[in-house]
């Protein structure tokens, strides 16, 4: 892909299907030129529940983004996330090859494919390969060996696998939606690539990408990625409460959430009360804002606590976690880095997206932070992710250092 073309992102996701295009400069940054949001009925924690509704909606999504661009757009980074997704750590070995015993590109590819040597079940398939360090004749803390003498050659990398065929029904909506897939990435780390800071990365950083059926953890630590999990739940899941606290719609829950929901506990509510439809939407009835506030945080907090007991069981005790950034529509909510900050014990803060210029306005928001990061991820792909198949046997298989190009 050359630098000058358009790139363009697509998140299904539970709720809504967002779609961005951007253009590529020479030298210049990633100047995003046309969005577009459609509501998403067809998808469910990340799994295909109905084929023609997620048409639908990407279709909507696309249609929207390319009349604000100006342009038509034929292909797009697709994003994934669901329970299927799974992640583990690897290590390779090689010789370092050459009579000059000098690390080459082929060294490293080698070494990177060498960790890729697992046993995955047949319907399973290899999305990602993300080196973290590497070793050069037993120094470790390499983040780039390419040009140092060595003889032997190591590297830590983490692997993401997925349901191949969850991804390969998420793939048949984008072609009936008449999009060529350039390639599927995890979402966390899409929404990372948008919103984190390269000391976070290095320090040691949680990701909570908080969506409307899933909740995506990133664990970032020495520049590279450690852990990533996706918990099956997320905003729709207080949303749901909500419906059944104050004896409503879904959609109305939705937009009480929206209206008046917070997770701020300092915050003094009083008897502050607010109107809520009926079921039938005839009539309303007031309804008292600290309850709506109980439900949030309580519903909110059990997510937090099911990440952090995640979190103890997957990352050691030397992978120090300095911070927390929260994103996704879930991160929207008032007070929720506060109540994620004392639940997790760690400072926390709110992730928008960075390093886009263009349409900044209008997709400033946690809840764009994926999308735009699949922008990101093509503007540095390169050709380094090969084309999809959708008959299960492939997917797309990363062995670039695309962490220092995309964070750099």
């Amino acid at each position: 892909m050359a630098r000058s073309d358009v790139v363009c992102g697509l998140d299904i996701g539970t709720t809504k299907t967002a779609a961005v295009i951007a253009t590529l400069g020479r030298d210049g940054p990633v100047d995003i030129i046309g969005f577009g949001v459609a509501p998403s009925s067809g998808l469910r924690k990340g799994v295909v529940t109905d084929l023609e509704e997620t048409v639908k909606s990407i279709e909507a999504a696309m249609e929207a983004a390319e009349r604000m661009a100006g342009v038509h757009v034929s292909h797009a980074f697709v994003g994934v996330t669901g329970e299927h997704v799974k992640s583990l750590n690897s290590h390779g070995i090689v010789a370092v090859s050459g009579e000059d015993r000098e690390v080459g590109p082929l060294d490293v590819k080698r070494v990177v494919d060498a960790s890729t040597i697992i046993t995955l079940p047949a319907e399973r398939q290899l999305i990602h390969t993300l080196p973290r360090e590497y070793v050069v004749d037993g120094q470790n803390g390499i983040t780039d060996p390419v040009g140092m003498s060595a003889a032997r050659l190591e590297v830590d990398t983490h692997i993401v696998t997925a349901g191949s065929s969850f991804v390969a029904n998420v793939l048949k909506c984008v072609h009936r939606a008449g999009i060529e897939p350039n390639g599927v990435i995890f979402e966390p780390l899409a929404a990372g690539a948008a919103v984190l800071l390269p000391e976070e990365r290095n320090a040691g950083v949680v990701l909570l990408d908080i969506g409307g059926g899933t909740t995506d953890v990133a664990v970032y630590w020495g520049g590279g990625v450690y852990h990533t999990w996706t918990v099956p739940v997320g905003g729709d899941l207080i949303t749901n409460d909500i419906a059944l606290g104050l004896k409503t719609s879904h959609g109305e829950a939705e937009n009480v959430k929206l209206a008046f929901g917070t997770a701020d506990v300092a915050a003094d509510l009083g008897d502050a009360t607010f109107e809520v439809k009926a079921v039938s939407g005839r009539t309303t009835r007031p309804a008292a804002k600290h309850f709506l506030r109980q439900i949030i945080v309580a519903r909110m907090g059990e997510i937090f606590k099911i990440v952090r007991s995640n979190l103890a069981e997957n990352c050691p005790p030397e992978v120090m976690l300095a911070e927390l950034v929260l994103t996704g529509g879930g991160a929207e909510l008032a007070g929720v880095d506060a109540l994620a900050a004392d639940l997790f014990d760690l400072p926390a803060r709110i992730g928008t997206p960075m390093r886009v210029g263009g349409l900044t306005e209008a997709i400033k928001h946690p809840a764009y932070a994926a999308v735009v990061g699949l922008v990101l991820f093509g503007a540095k792909s390169d050709g380094a992710v090969q084309p999809a198949r959708t008959n299960g046997k492939g997917v797309w298989h990363r062995v670039t250092s695309w962490m220092s190009e995309v964070f750099g």
